[in-house]
C-alpha cells in the first residue's frame, strides 16, 4: 500500500477570500480570519482527510501527465501546459523521474480554507489558481519574508486600510512567481528523499527554488541583485 503524504508549498499562503461573509465562514470553521501560516504540517495522529484527487502512480509510463481542472469562478490559472512542459524540460531526466502528473487544480470553497498556491502529494504536484484580476487581500499584514519573497518576483504590496493589505500581481510578474518559484518548490518536495520533518523539507524545498528557480531564471536579466532573508533565525543570502 503506498503512503500517501501531504505537503503544503506554494512559498505563501493565498489569502482567505476578502469579505464579512468569507471571515463569519472562517470564524465558524475555527480559523481566524486574520491569521495565516506559511504551510500546513500534517498532524499523523489525526485523520487524514485527501484535499485533492488522487492519482495512483503508473508502474508503465514514459513521461508525466499534465491534468488541467476548470479553476473556479472568479480564477485562473497562470501557466499553460506548454509553459509546465518547457520548463521541467530544462531538469535531467533522473530528477522528473518520480513525478507521474502535474495538475492544475480547480478552486473550490472547502480549498479556501486551506489556501496555497501549490502542493506536493505523492507522485503528483498541484498547482491552484489565483484571482482573476491578480489582487490578493489579506487580513493581517505580510511578514517580512513574505514581502521579500513577492518582491523578488515582481509582487507589489500595499495597505489598504488598518486591517486590509493588498498583493498585486502584473501577467508577467505572476507568471515569473509560478514558473520559477512555486512549481520548482512542489519539485523540490518530490525529490527529496532523504528529510522527514516538515521544517526540514520546507527548508530543502526553498533551496531547492532558489537554486534551480530564481538564480537560473535571473542570469540573463542584467545586474544581480543582493538580498537577505531570514528562516527561522538563519540567515541566507540570495543572489
Amino acid at each position: 500500500m503506498h503512503r500517501r503524504e501531504l505537503k503544503l508549498g506554494g512559498r505563501i499562503q493565498q489569502p482567505q477570500r476578502h469579505g464579512a461573509v468569507a471571515m463569519d465562514k472562517s470564524r465558524r470553521r475555527g480559523v481566524s480570519a486574520n491569521k495565516r501560516t506559511r504551510g500546513v504540517q500534517r498532524n499523523e495522529q489525526l485523520p487524514f482527510i485527501p484535499p485533492e484527487d488522487w492519482h495512483e502512480p503508473l508502474e508503465e509510463r514514459t513521461d508525466y501527465r499534465v491534468v488541467v481542472q476548470n479553476p473556479g469562478a472568479g480564477f485562473r490559472h497562470i501557466l499553460s501546459v506548454a509553459d509546465i512542459r518547457a520548463r521541467l524540460s530544462q531538469f535531467p531526466d533522473e530528477v522528473l523521474e518520480a513525478l507521474h502528473v502535474v495538475q492544475l487544480s480547480r478552486m473550490t470553497r472547502k480549498k479556501q480554507s486551506f489556501p496555497c498556491y501549490g502542493m506536493q502529494w505523492g507522485t503528483s504536484l498541484y498547482l491552484y489558481p489565483i484571482e482573476e484580476n491578480l489582487v490578493e487581500f489579506y487580513h493581517c499584514p505580510p511578514t517580512p519574508n513574505q514581502m521579500n519573497e513577492a518582491r523578488m518576483y515582481g509582487g507589489r504590496w500595499s495597505q489598504d486600510s488598518r486591517t486590509t493589505w493588498r498583493l498585486e500581481w502584473t501577467e508577467e510578474a505572476v507568471r515569473d512567481f509560478y514558473l520559477n518559484n512555486i512549481l520548482i518548490h512542489e519539485l523540490g518536495h518530490l525529490v527529496d528523499s532523504r528529510n522527514t520533518s516538515y521544517v526540514d523539507r520546507e527548508r530543502y524545498a526553498e533551496w531547492f527554488a532558489l537554486e534551480y528557480g530564481y538564480k537560473p531564471s535571473r542570469v540573463d536579466r542584467g545586474p544581480k541583485q543582493v538580498m537577505r532573508r531570514h528562516h527561522r533565525g538563519a540567515a541566507r543570502r540570495l543572489v
